[in-house]
């Protein structure tokens, strides 16, 4: 049997755009993509404060060091610049993978400047 665990998330991070004409995804800034260990084409789900809504897309990179958190396509009329929103992913993994499981929160500023990268290694050591 295999258990979905949150892999990584960004953590409050602010929309910076929203592009209608755009051929779907979120544009994240690449850094806090490698950070958050998402890789190009990931599909994540985005939560937005402000609203409530919640969806599923795919990441792709913007310029890094931009700061750029930009829902493209349909997804961008699930919010408004300045929304506040959690990205996440999830992995599948057995028990035994368990014991190894780590995942990643990166947290940034108002700016989506990456402030801190936490590591929750011990959450299932008693496994």
């Amino acid at each position: 049997m295999q258990r979905t665990l949150l892999l990584a998330k960004i953590h409050n991070c602010t929309l910076t755009a929203a592009n209608i004409n755009y051929v779907g995804s979120i544009s994240i800034d690449e850094i806090l993509l490698k950070q958050a260990g998402i890789v190009p084409y990931e599909q994540v789900q985005v939560v937005n404060i402000a609203n409530g809504e919640r969806f599923i897309t795919y990441a792709i990179p913007a310029l890094a060091n931009s700061g750029a958190i930009e829902l493209n396509g349909a997804a961008a009329r699930l919010g408004i610049i300045g929304d506040r929103l959690i990205i996440m992913t999830y992995g599948q993994f057995t028990i035994e993978e368990l014991k190894c499981y780590s995942p990643t929160v990166v947290i940034v500023d108002e700016k989506n400047q990456l402030l801190e990268v936490r590591h929750y290694d011990d959450l299932l050591s008693k496994l």
